[in-house]
Order: C-alpha cells, then structure tokens, then sequence
C-alpha cells in the first residue's frame, strides 16, 4: 500500500503497512477510544484532562439523536466516566446538544455553537424549502413560532417538548405531521432555542442566549477552516469527502479550505484515496498501532461508524445492512475489535439484571475466546456506567 505525505512527520516513513484494519486503529486513536499511552499521543493537550466536556470538545460535535447511545459514547471517551456524570455535564451547560449539522442532533461544546450554526443553518434550512411547504410552515409561522417559544422560556424558564408544542398551538401554529419538530429545529438553527437541562428521559427546551452566555465569533472562512482542523485531529484518517458530508459544506468551500491548512496535516494514500489525519495520529506509524486487540461495545450512531461519508473502511459492504437492517436508519449498537466493526450487541432484559448480548457477523464461530473476554469487560463497563446515575 501506498504512504504518502505533503508534510514530513515520523509517523510516514512506510514502517507500518497500512491494512483496513490498521486504519480503523487510527481512527480510534484519534477518537479517544484507546487507552494505552502510545494511543493517547494522538491526543495533544486532552489526555491529562480528558473529562466530559473537553471529550466533547476535542470530537468537534458527536451525534446524538439517539440521547442513551449518545451518553454512553461519552462515557467511551472518558475513563471513569458514568452516565450520571454527563448527564450533569448537560445540565450545567457544560455541554449541549442541538443541530448545527445535517439536521441532526449531536453534542458539543457550547462556546462552538453559534459558529457552527453560521457555517451551516442557512444551507440547510434552504434544503428543506420543500419539505417547509408541504408542512405550510412561512416565514411568519416561524416569527409566530419563535414568539411563542420564548414567552414561555424566557427569564430562565424552561419547556419539555410537550409544553412548547402546546404554546406552538396556543399561537395558531400546528404541529400535526411533524410541522412542530421542524419548528422546532428552525428556532434551534436560528440560535433562539436550544436544548437544555434533563427531567428524566426528557431534554428542556431553553432560550440560546440565557443558556450559552458566551459564544465565539468566527467569520465564514475561518469557521470552515477550524472545523475542518478539529475534524481531521478527532475523525482521522478522514477524506476530504467525509468531511464536506459530515459538516454539511460544500466540497469547493472544503478543498479551498483545506489548501488552507494542509501543512498542519499529513496525508496518507491508501488504496488509491487520499485520507487526512494530524501528525500526532500518523506519528503511531512509526510503531506497532495501537488497538490491535482490542474490543468495545460502541452505541448505535458512533461516530466511529457514523462520522464518515464512506463507512466501507471499517465495516465490509456485505455486513452494512446488520447495522441498519432494511436501512431504516435505526443504527445497531456494534462490536469494534482492532478497528473493524465485527458485529453488534444488544441489552436483554432490564434493570441490574439485564443480560449485554453479543451478535457477532459471524455466527458459526462466534467471537474468539480473548475478544468474548474482552466483551464481557466492555458489557460490564457498560452496565456499571447506566449504574451511577441511580440514586
């Protein structure tokens, strides 16, 4: 295989023949899903600090439509970590969740959003102009919406979805066949609402400027630039394909951008593609790569999995359709092991005596012995993290 760089680093010098395999090990490591000292050199200025919401920030944003996967993907990346402890990260505002991309939610850090809300809201809103006037959704049900939603969080208050879709009602506004979730969204991806703290399984609907009282400014330019930096350090190995579908910016604005900053990054060829990846992660080359045997039990929407345009690196095209049986777009919890997704799991039964059952690819011969150990390691990881948020 190939190995080429725009920029010298250690970690290109062809020591380490680059596999599938290998490239799903990088992308863990850059991911913060490896513990081992080697891998944790892929995470400049995080490792000594690596608590829930500087895990957050250093992903850039995480998916999380899917609130329980998206809390135990978390606690993937944050040793120690338990689901009490990011739910309390959420209700501090240390970090939020919204839709900044793709019209999907996902997790980040607050200072990071209304930037990122500049870069893509516009573009996405005009996407969905369609689907807008089959709802009867016009600029002034929106202003009719926004006016609605912020008499009744304003001044601190707070609104489970229930109650702001009741004030929607109240205002003449609809919210049969999904026309409130994507009030809703507007009125998120216009930086006047955001998700707030937890009641229960629910998320509070709060004012943007009351919950995040302090938000970073970045021109367009910049913007897609540092995005792109903070992608390639936490996603890499990453396209520049990856990345224009993962944000939701068009290629020409990316490859501008990313001319911009190519010699903050190093390139890699593998299989006649070009992947990104920052020095740190590419420096593991230069050894044995980290994660060799290891196995998780990662949630459905992982952006392990989810973060890339093409997912075919770690998961064989003839397996795709387990993860999202019929392509429905419900995402199977899945089983990694040296970087390759191998299977997925599930939870039988609940409460303290919930079983985490193992569904590996393949069925004749199941998990190896070592890798069914180390599952067994992840399930009770797993159940001990839904543990510390009982009282």
């Amino acid at each position: 295989m190939a190995v080429t760089a725009r920029r010298p680093s250690p970690g290109v010098r062809g020591r380490t023949r680059l596999s599938r395999g290998i490239m799903g090990r990088l992308r863990l490591a850059s991911q913060g899903l490896l513990d081992t000292p080697q891998a944790l050199q892929a995470l400049p200025g995080l490792p000594g600090s690596r608590t829930v919401p500087n895990a957050v920030r250093w992903m850039a944003a995480m998916q999380a439509q899917d609130l329980q996967g998206a809390l135990w993907a978390v606690g993937q990346r944050v040793p120690g970590a338990g689901i009490g402890d990011i739910r309390a990260a959420l209700d501090r505002g240390e970090i939020v969740r919204s839709w900044p991309m793709r019209g999907t939610l996902h997790l980040l850090a607050p200072e990071d959003l209304r930037w990122m809300l500049a870069l893509t809201s516009e573009r996405l809103i005009r996407g969905r102009a369609g689907r807008h006037r089959q709802l009867g959704i016009t600029s002034d049900d929106v202003e009719a919406a926004r006016g609605a939603a912020l008499r009744l969080v304003s001044g601190g208050g707070a609104a489970t979805r229930e109650e702001l879709f009741q004030a929607f009602q109240a205002a003449g506004q609809s919210t049969a066949g999904q026309r409130g979730i994507h009030l809703l969204g507007i009125l998120c991806q216009r930086g006047w609402l955001v998700q707030g703290p937890l009641r229960g399984k629910q998320q509070l609907v709060v004012a943007f400027d009351e919950w995040i009282t302090e938000s970073r400014t970045l021109d367009r330019g910049a913007g897609i630039s540092e995005l792109l930096l903070r992608y390639v350090r936490s996603h890499g190995p990453a396209t520049e394909r990856d990345f224009a579908w993962w944000s939701g910016i068009p290629l020409t604005e990316v490859r501008a951008a990313l001319a911009g900053v190519r010699q903050e990054l190093v390139e890699l060829e593998f299989e006649g593609t070009s992947y990104w990846l920052s020095p740190a992660t590419a420096a593991l080359l230069d050894g044995a790569v980290p994660g060799a045997r290891s196995v998780l039990a990662l949630p459905g929407f992982d952006e392990f999995l989810l973060g890339y345009a093409d997912r075919s690196l770690v998961l064989p095209a003839e397996h795709s359709n387990k993860i999202v049986p019929g392509g429905n777009g419900m995402f199977k919890r899945t089983i990694v092991a040296g970087g390759e997704v191998v299977g997925t799991w599930a939870v039988a039964g609940n409460g303290a005596g919930a079983a985490v059952v193992p569904e590996p690819f393949d069925t004749l011969n199941g998990l190896r012995p070592a890798a069914q150990k180390s599952f067994g390691l992840q399930a009770a990881k797993y159940r001990k993290f839904l543990a510390s948020g009982k009282s």
